[in-house]
């Protein structure tokens, strides 16, 4: 037991020190894990890691799928519905195809109902990997919220093509009707559980007398539920956790009425997720030599060989089709004519943000060894060792050219929207008058006879004027830009400079450490309010 422990805590470290040394050399975070995963696998004299994907399935993607859900915009989700649709759904049958009839074609042995379990495996790309990869870099919204919405379903439907080949290659027989019913069936009864089960503890959080710290709880615990309640009766756990996601998410606003809520639910889930997500790609490089033993029968090179052309495959039919499915709507809907042409620059990065990762092994290493015949799986050790290959590949190879092709592109972060620090001066304006009009229309008496009252709506009255000088400046956009970051600096500063004296005064032990740590709380605040809810 203290082995295991120990065990954990000393992984927990070796990660948390590479992410510092990703950021310090300017890596995404999930390539750099992988490699240096597989680098540490290969030292002698480590052990020899066995993933189970129960660990993945169970532990892991419950969490990682309900925060993607929670933080994508349904308004953004429902606008790029159709491309969205194309990409998880279409895109992942078609490369579920196209992998199939190649690999029969290409390894001997290689049946049809094999190449379909292997498409299935290897078509969904990975939300985290691509999304960290973008972190920082300039692209536009659309962008970054077609891939999100792309990872919240591409999941689910795999994991359907996958199930639906393992039934024909453990049974021998296939229909194409039955299967298709049945996937409507398995999709659809994943959302209805998935909502079903997020109004159940949306009314848990709303009606009964929870605290903060039950809040969060509640929400760490809501995707395990929701995930296990549609696996018990053999629907989708995915399309539960997603659908019951995005129902919570937009319902937050109702349930989650306090500040501290929202911050310690924030600071709860930004943790948790971190260190879910860089487990997971560091267990990916680690588990290469147990992946390699496993191969038997082929060698090593001709599964490398086997791995680098799926690898070639899945790129290139996602290439391909990122195209007509940006342009071909234009051609038959006048709604779609009226949103901004996407060109050639966004699709190229979509189509090149489609690096594999944790769904892809954790679906081959649930691939059960023995058939019901008590024979061995065929081909499971060739099936995941390129599984891993086509993982490293896209991760490693696309995800260090993706912010190459983005800089040599110049796409810039154009969108349809006002820039950011524009809609925060908007957001901001009308907050502070609805503060002032409340202020006159029930609290004018107390404010001509309280003077914090009365310095609190000059401020808000201040904080208007310079709002509306920020919107109707005629400065180019690029010097805005500039004194908002130089604004920030400033304001960093001086939130460090207090910290220090805070600090010193507890070590005069003049003030309480109670109120010394109310003052820190409200700096927190006040950097929230500059920097925002920012992930890792």
């Amino acid at each position: 037991m203290h082995e295991q422990l120990l065990l954990i805590l000393g992984l927990l470290l070796l990660v948390m020190l590479l992410v510092m040394l990703a950021q310090r050399i300017k890596i995404a975070y999930p390539i750099f894990l992988v490699l240096a995963g597989l680098g540490i696998s290969l030292i002698p004299g480590v052990p020899v890691l066995k993933l189970d994907p129960d660990i993945i399935f169970l532990i892991f993607l419950p969490p990682l799928l309900y925060e993607a859900a929670w933080y994508t915009s349904w308004n953004d989700f429902w606008k790029w519905k159709r491309p969205i649709s194309l990409l998880a759904f279409g895109l992942v049958f078609l490369t579920s195809l196209v992998v199939a009839y190649t690999s029969q074609m290409l390894i001997p042995g290689f049946t049809l109902a094999l190449g379909f379990l292997l498409g299935g495996i290897v078509s969904p790309p990975d939300a985290v990997a691509a999304t960290t990869v973008l972190k920082g870099l300039k692209v536009p919204k659309r962008t970054i919220a077609i891939l999100e919405g792309e990872s919240l379903i591409n999941d689910a439907s795999s994991l359907i093509v996958f199930r639906f080949a393992l039934a024909a290659v453990m049974t021998g027989a296939f229909s194409m009707h039955e299967a298709t019913g049945q996937f409507f069936l398995v999709a659809g009864m994943g959302v209805v559980i998935g909502i079903a089960g997020a109004h159940i503890f949306y009314a848990i959080h709303r009606f009964l007398p929870t605290t903060p710290a039950i809040d969060a709880a509640l929400t760490v615990m809501t995707p395990y539920i929701l995930f296990l309640s549609a696996e018990h009766f053999h629907f989708s756990g995915v399309m539960a956790v997603v659908s019951g996601g995005l129902f919570m998410s937009f319902r937050a606003h109702e349930i989650f009425k306090t500040g501290t809520t929202r911050i310690n639910m924030t600071g709860v889930w930004n943790t948790l997720i971190f260190v879910m997500n860089a487990l997971v790609f560091v267990l990916i490089g680690l588990e290469l030599p147990d992946i390699i033993n496993g191969l038997g029968e082929v060698s090593l090179m001709e599964g490398i060989k086997y791995g680098l052309i799926i690898s070639l495959i899945v790129i290139v039919v996602r290439l391909l089709w990122i195209y007509p499915v940006a342009h071909l709507p234009r051609w038959f809907s006048e709604k779609a004519r009226r949103d901004p042409s996407p060109g050639w620059k966004n699709p190229l990065i979509i189509g090149w943000a489609g690096m594999r990762g944790v769904v892809s092994l954790a679906t081959a290493l649930s691939i059960p060894v023995m058939m019901n015949t008590q024979a061995e799986f065929p081909m499971r050790n060739l099936i995941i060792f390129i599984t891993f290959v086509v993982i490293f590949v896209t991760l490693v190879f696309q995800g260090l050219t993706l912010p190459l092709i983005i800089k040599l592109t110049k796409i810039g972060e154009i969108d349809a929207i006002l820039p950011s620090h524009e809609q925060q001066a908007g957001i901001q304006m009308r907050l502070d008058r609805l503060a002032v009009h409340k202020l006159d229309q029930e609290y004018n008496d107390a404010v001509n006879n309280n003077n914090l009252l009365e310095n609190l709506k000059k401020a808000l009255e201040n904080d208007i004027k310079l709002h509306q000088n920020h919107l109707s400046s005629i400065e180019m956009c690029t010097n805005r830009q500039n004194d908002m970051a130089e604004y920030h600096k400033v304001m960093l500063d001086i939130f460090a400079l207090q910290r220090k004296e805070l600090f010193k005064m507890k070590r005069e032990k003049l003030f309480s450490d109670d109120e010394i740590r109310k003052a820190e709380s409200q700096l927190d605040l006040n950097e929230l309010k500059i920097t925002g809810n920012k992930h890792l």
